[in-house]
């Protein structure tokens, strides 16, 4: 048996089309495609000692913050299924001889046929979205309608792209197991991977065990390729978002914050990654939920709140920080601890994030457990603008599913120029290298998060600070920040702007008009101040400041009144 596709296939004669195609089964009807639940407070900071890096970054931020950030996460069903003629091959399944567009694994069948194809003479990413077109307009009205009988016995099988790398195995492997609760584990379970099985980690078996106690023992680890007449597995339905079209599945478009690159149901791979980031799979919270369960009554006592997560030598890859002995010693000071995940039981590990404070450490596998956090949670990631743009995006899903606030700070590459961005398929992901400047900016947030206000002696780190305990939500925290440095906002609109924020959030509406005022009087090129003004002031009953601010916008910005007439009529009177 094969253990590849042929890629030169058109779509329709390699992926499996549901409701259309032989080979899959639902057994219950799915209760929901997809549904929105709150969104974690997912943000990144510059924290490169070069501003040449730190404009990238904060570029970056910005288009991702703007044009790739749905309002909130979007949460994709995964149900249990039966399939016939299946096959494991390698990472990925195929039913009836067709690739199964499941989940993680669908979409690296999707990306392969794009890499494959990319010299082919044809457009693979317009062949691939006029497939799902085509999909979507003879999809049938009730999709994925329980059809499988006779399933008593079957077997359950999942793929796992490795069986050494934890954030792979956790969020597409493990989590599959969960399907499971549904169907009952009387029945042979079966793990296929496609490496050798001298590569197999023992946290595989060690995780089934403590989450799965019931049949983790059980699971028997096969290689790829392997053949079943029937069995069943776990699809999880956010390929399926571009198989039926709306009349089925209902768009998500009411999440979107941008249409610059979100092309709907049109699935081109921009759009496809877009959706990635903001999605959530159900097995995956509950994952997190049968793990929070399993650590309920026991004593973690020992266990500490504030800590860094480092690596164990021999344990994982070679991506030792530049600087970590240095942040570490400033750590200390504050309560944190050092530990090592691997050094830990997987319950352990569980509870360590489940009464988490602050988690910091620099980009890993290890923040796979960020899945386990609780929602007060502030799990800090160190990293560079590589990691930004090829692997930020992998962690939203852990941080949505647990509802934490993640938080990344982008440094330094430490390779001999650091200015130069490292090419992925050359260099791989480049270890972290943090510069004083990197240090004190960390450090600064963090201590600031704790309640240990710094001091500044300019403006600059102030507005920085303020603007980041903005971000995160702790308004209170950049309140204490100005009153540290009094004064230090006069002739600062960004400043003024940033303490008006936190003023709008403590309910304290005279001092944030005064803010803004002081704002528009530091920079009154800015009409968007204008009209902050004009809310507030409204809201504060402040009529004087009202009818001044709109008279401003009559004599300075006259398009920008007209937008504010339109949206709030009743003003109309006092813009004379």
């Amino acid at each position: 048996m094969q253990n590849r596709l042929d890629y030169s296939l058109p779509p329709e004669a390699l992926f499996l089309t549901p409701d259309e195609d032989a080979g899959l089964h639902p057994l219950a009807e799915p209760d929901f495609f997809w549904r929105a639940r709150p969104r974690a407070r997912i943000l990144g900071f510059a924290a490169s000692a070069h501003e040449e890096i730190n404009r990238k970054i904060d570029s970056f931020l910005a288009y991702t913050a703007r044009h790739k950030t749905f309002s909130r996460a979007v949460e994709f069903n995964a149900i249990p299924v039966a399939l016939e003629g299946a096959q494991y091959k390698k990472s990925f399944v195929t039913a009836g001889g067709k690739g199964l567009l499941n989940g993680a694994s669908g979409v690296r069948l999707l990306n392969r046929y794009l890499w494959v194809n990319q010299d082919a003479g044809f457009d693979a990413e317009a062949r691939l979205a006029d497939y799902f077109r085509r999909c979507q307009d003879r999809a049938v009205a009730r999709p994925l309608t329980a059809r499988a009988s006779g399933t008593a016995g079957l077997p359950f099988a999942v793929e796992a792209r490795n069986t050494f790398n934890y954030f792979h195995f956790v969020t597409e492997t493990l989590c599959q197991f969960c399907a499971l609760d549904q169907i009952g584990a009387d029945r042979p379970l079966f793990l296929h991977h496609p490496n050798h099985p001298e590569k197999t980690r023992g946290f595989t078996r060690d995780f089934l065990r403590a989450l799965f106690p019931e049949f983790g023992d059980r699971v028997q680890f096969e290689r790829a390729p392997k053949s079943y007449d029937r069995v069943l597995t776990s699809l999880n339905l956010m390929n399926a978002y571009y198989q039926y079209g709306p009349d089925t599945v209902a768009p998500v478009d009411s999440l979107i914050t941008s249409r610059t690159m979100w092309a709907g149901r049109e699935a081109i791979r921009a759009s496809q990654g877009i959706l990635q980031m903001n999605a959530v799979d159900s097995n995956l919270i509950r994952l997190r939920d049968r793990a929070l369960r399993a650590i309920e009554g026991q004593d973690f006592s020992h266990l500490p709140r504030r800590f860094w997560v480092g690596r164990e030598q021999g344990q994982a890859r070679n991506r030792a920080m530049q600087g970590e002995d240095e942040l570490l010693e400033m750590l200390r000071l504050f309560g944190f601890e050092s530990i090592s995940f691997e050094s830990l039981s997987p319950l352990e590990q569980v509870a360590l994030m489940a009464n988490a404070e602050v988690m910091v450490s620099y980009h890993g596998a290890g923040f796979t457990n960020m899945l386990f956090a609780n929602p007060s949670a502030h799990v800090i990631e160190i990293g560079t603008l590589q990691t930004a743009m090829f692997r930020w995006g992998d962690f939203w899903r852990l941080a949505n599913a647990a509802g934490c606030t993640y938080v990344s700070f982008f440094a330094d590459f430490a390779k001999a120029d650091p200015l130069a961005e490292p090419d992925f398929a050359e260099e791989g992901i480049v270890p972290v290298s943090l510069s004083r400047h990197g240090l004190a900016v960390i450090m600064s947030f963090l201590v600031a998060l704790l309640g240990h206000l710094p001091r500044f002696s300019t403006a600059e780190p102030v507005l920085r600070l303020a603007r980041q305990m903005n971000q995160i939500g702790a308004w209170s925290r950049t309140l204490q920040l100005f009153a540290l440095h009094p004064g230090v906002e006069a002739g600062n609109a960004p400043l003024c702007l940033a303490l008006a924020e936190a003023q709008r959030h403590a309910g304290n509406a005279p001092a944030e008009l005064a803010a803004l005022c002081a704002a528009q009087r530091a920079d009154p090129s800015r009409a968007f101040t204008l009209m902050q003004i004009v809310w507030c002031a409204q809201k504060a009953g402040q009529e004087e400041t009202l009818r001044w601010a709109l008279a401003r916008m009559r004599a300075d910005f006259p398009e920008r009144l007209d937008e504010v007439l339109r949206s709030r009529p009743a003003l109309r009177r006092l813009a004379v």
